[in-house]
């Protein structure tokens, strides 16, 4: 009954995170006159990235590697296979050509770097050092570049004071890393109780349950019709995850990759590679693409669930 509380009452300060988030980041673009977008590859994916980072480096210092790599890989496998298709299933979303010509490419670049680096089994302090200065790069490349861009969508949110625009996000954040680890370790004690390996766990229970935070934040947004937060949101908490999350614990923890597949690492790729040319067909990723996408991921997770069983 607890552990069902805990997954219940996750979700709920989840979504009510999500909408604070969403309404203060919202506001704060509008306000300084920085792109959508940019907010939504930068504070709102940072934000709902915040459970991945905090379950990603108690794992690794607890020792427990299969659980922090597998909670990015499978995160970033939910955010695109899970999160973007029931984003556009409710509402198809509107893509910008930079996110295409730029953002879109980057993250692909990132998961082939991020494969790489694991071949020698593990990520070092200097592979965690690499992993960090490109993601300083990317965040000061984007903020330069969107103050001459006026390429972006007007926000159906009204003004509010930058203070109280501030507290939402700030407030937003808390819930958001709050209820996620809530929900998170909830789903992680249901699935010892049957006995499900450690890696599986990371990858999918883990994952999806850190992954809330970008579905939540994700349809708010969209209902909302702000579609650069919402699309911004999973490609920057992929590209956080990987560059953020994983050089950060790199840096304080080597993290091993024992019981980390190559499949594993190909699905991410794969999902990253075919998310270009949905994007560029017409500039928007429809219902027929989120239904390829969620078809997918499904298909992955029945395979793990018959992995897990073997």
């Amino acid at each position: 009954m607890l552990i069902l509380l805990a997954i219940v009452g996750g979700f709920v300060i989840l979504t009510l995170g999500a909408e604070a988030l969403v309404r203060g980041a919202s506001a704060i673009a509008l306000r300084l006159g920085i792109a959508p977008l940019i907010i939504g590859l930068t504070i709102v994916a940072f934000g709902t990235s915040a459970p991945e980072l905090a379950v990603s480096l108690k794992s690794a210092i607890a020792g427990n590697s299969g659980i922090a790599l597998g909670n990015v890989i499978g995160s970033n496998i939910a955010n695109i296979g899970l999160i973007l298709a029931i984003t556009a299933l409710i509402r198809p979303i509107q893509v910008q050509s930079q996110m295409v010509k730029r953002d879109i490419p980057i993250m692909i670049a990132a998961s082939m770097l991020f494969w790489g680096l694991l071949l020698d089994g593990q990520l070092s302090f200097w592979d965690g050092a690499l992993l960090t200065t490109l993601l300083v790069c990317y965040l000061s490349f984007s903020y330069f570049s969107s103050k001459n861009s006026n390429d972006g969508e007007e926000l159906d949110t009204s003004p509010q004071h930058p203070m109280l625009s501030v507290l939402f996000i700030i407030a937003g954040i808390s819930m958001l890393v709050g209820g996620g680890i809530l929900f998170v370790d909830g789903a992680v004690d249901l699935a010892k109780t049957f006995g499900i390996s450690e890696v599986i766990i990371g990858l999918t229970i883990v994952a999806i349950g850190t992954s809330m935070p970008e579905l939540v934040t994700s349809i708010v947004a969209a209902r909302k019709g702000a579609s650069d937060i919402a699309i911004g949101n999973i490609v920057g908490s992929n590209l956080f995850n990987i560059l953020g999350i994983l050089g950060i614990t790199a840096l304080i923890h080597p993290i091993a990759a024992a019981g980390i597949q190559d499949f594993d690492l190909l699905v991410m790729l794969l999902l990253a590679l075919i998310v270009l040319p949905f994007a560029w067909t017409g500039f928007r990723i429809g219902r027929r693409e989120g239904g390829i996408l969620l078809l997918g991921y499904l298909s992955y997770i029945s395979y793990l669930v018959v992995q897990a069983s073997a």
